[in-house]
């Protein structure tokens, strides 16, 4: 079984460097450091061991050292900044380990991007030599690209020419969507195997500036500092320790954490994820928020609902349908939320609601089947309802006809715009697909929804009464596991994005449509494709069709 969470003391792939205002982040990546056998990752190549450590640091940085401003992603090799994924890694890889791959890498490119737009951190890509394929994608996700002018080094997005498949890390549309690059120029780019040199690059806007070898270390460094000037992270705040994740692997079917606890029916091919609110009131004064750290509630349970998902997502490919559950104390759900809200523009807070932005989008852009259920002891409250609105459909208990007290859902402030997703609007809005219907829901911030209001203001999608709850529940959830899980994941990525694309929900759907598509392919995968013959002398051999 495979986990995600590193520590700094482990990497074996990337050097954190910290000084005033900027940390730098170097990739060295360990040719025999591979996450499973068969490949060497040369030239600064890299595979998912490597965007973990990745993803890891990137955390950290946001966490543990406030005072940063900028982060300079760079490459400690000579001439290389990164040659992209490896080859031969995904050329042995199975079609759900490679999208699952191009996924994860997705999410923390994206979270460059968070970490810009939310947290005044300014990211500078320094490619110190040729950068290609996934490495580019890298740099594309930064605010900006320095490139060294060296009449050697290049920029390259090679996928299509050389591989048969397209650049999986969102590569195309950050090309035109973000820089703005001529779609004609993008073009000739993408189906130029040997790239574009610095000048050709600046003039195209495939990078920001170029610098001379000789005066490339001082240009990074000055463009560094203006961009700190830029952010508004607090100078001399006192870093938060990411502490390791309490997490149990009790058996194949059963994990533990403090926050949440994942049971997996293998046989039925449904997970139940239960995410528990915090046992007392947390803590809402400022001090008291910052002593407790990483044990805050609100982060703790966002960091232990993150790594439940990743696990899931790599190592439980046939469990189709997550039933999310919930269970405790509204009243401390609700207070967490007062204090995220009123010290929303506190470093650590805003960090927190970052990371629980974060985890919540993670569910958002997961090809599995999302089902809610509100039963008796369920705290769908405030950051919690998140996760009903998340779902593709939810189920409430309906007591009313044997005259019991039923479960509510409570919404909070934080429903209304702590945690927009990808598609940059709240969970709500896109619930209704209307901006004045959600808000209209504000005036019921704070009350007890029960099953028939639930149902009437649109929250939930069914509510089975008491005496049909268990029999409706198990036809639910049998009916959906027994669907193509290829027909659900095309059904699940066009139905959770209503309205307006934006440039991630873009990189997302073509993920799940185009590029998978691409990866079944013959053309890219089969005995004769691409990807397959890399390396090899042979050329590939296509099926001219176009389909």
């Amino acid at each position: 079984m495979f986990v995600f969470d590193r520590h700094p003391s482990q990497y074996r792939h990337w050097k954190l460097a910290f000084d005033g205002p900027v940390a730098t982040l170097s990739m060295d990546v360990d040719e025999n450091g591979g996450l499973v056998e068969g490949y060497a990752l040369k030239l600064n190549s890299y595979d998912l061991g490597v965007d973990m450590e990745f993803a890891d640091a990137l955390q950290r940085i946001r966490f543990e050292h406030p005072e940063v401003r900028t982060v300079v992603i760079t490459s400690a090799k000579e001439r290389m900044f990164c040659a992209g994924a490896n080859i031969y890694m995904l050329g042995q890889s199975s079609h759900a380990w490679k999208v699952n791959f191009c996924k994860f890498t997705n999410e923390t490119r994206n979270g460059i991007e968070d970490a810009s737009r939310h947290s005044g951190l300014k990211f500078l890509a320094a490619l110190n030599g040729t950068c290609a394929g996934g490495g580019y994608e890298i740099a594309l996700a930064c605010d900006e690209i320095l490139m060294v002018d060296d009449r050697s080094s290049t920029v390259s997005l090679p996928e299509v020419p050389l591989l048969g498949v397209l650049p999986g890390t969102g590569g195309l549309t950050r090309l035109v969507d973000k820089r703005r690059v001529r779609r004609d120029l993008a073009d000739l780019f993408c189906t130029n195997p040997d790239g574009v040199r610095a000048e050709r690059a600046r003039a195209w806007k495939l990078v920001d500036a170029i610098a001379s070898r000789r005066n490339f270390a001082e240009r990074t460094r000055a463009r560094a500092l203006e961009l700190a000037q830029l952010s508004d992270r607090p100078e001399k705040a006192k870093g938060v320790a990411l502490t390791p994740l309490n997490r149990r692997i009790e058996s194949q079917a059963r994990i533990v954490y403090d926050c949440v606890d994942v049971d997996i029916d293998r046989d039925r091919r449904v997970a139940t994820l239960t995410v528990k609110a915090p046992a007392a009131r947390p803590e809402s004064a400022i001090a008291a928020i910052e002593a407790a750290g990483a044990r805050w509630w609100p982060l703790a349970m966002a960091r232990d609902l993150d790594d439940a998902i990743l696990m899931l997502r790599l190592n439980a490919l046939d469990i189709g349908l997550w039933v999310l559950k919930t269970r405790g104390n509204a009243n401390h759900v609700a207070a967490a939320d007062q204090a995220l809200v009123a010290h929303a523009s506190h470093w650590f807070v805003r960090e927190t609601i970052g990371m629980l932005r974060r985890t919540f989008a993670r569910l958002d852009v997961s090809s599995r089947s999302l089902y809610a259920v509100v039963d008796e002891e369920s705290c769908f409250a405030g950051s919690l309802a998140e996760l009903l609105l998340a779902a593709d459909r939810s189920y409430m208990i309906d007591r009313s006809a044997s005259g019991e007290a039923g479960p509510t859902i409570r919404l909070s402030a934080a429903n209304f715009g702590l945690y927009p997703t990808v598609a940059r609007r709240t969970r709500l809005a896109l619930r209704f697909n209307d901006e004045v219907a959600a808000d209209a829901l504000r005036a019921r911030i704070g009350e007890g929804v029960d099953a028939a209001a639930a149902l009437a203001a649109g929250l939930v999608t069914l509510t089975p009464d008491g005496l049909d709850w268990d029999e409706e529940l198990r036809l639910a959830l049998d009916e959906r596991s027994g669907l193509s899980p290829d027909a659900l994941t095309g059904m699940e990525a066009s139905l959770r994005f209503a309205g307006s694309e934006t440039m991630e929900t873009k990189i997302f759907g073509r993920l799940s449509a185009w590029q998978n598509w691409i990866f079944n392919r013959p053309n890219a995968v089969g005995d004769k494709g691409a990807l397959r013959l890399f390396g090899s002398g042979s050329r590939a051999q296509f099926d001219w069709q176009r389909v």
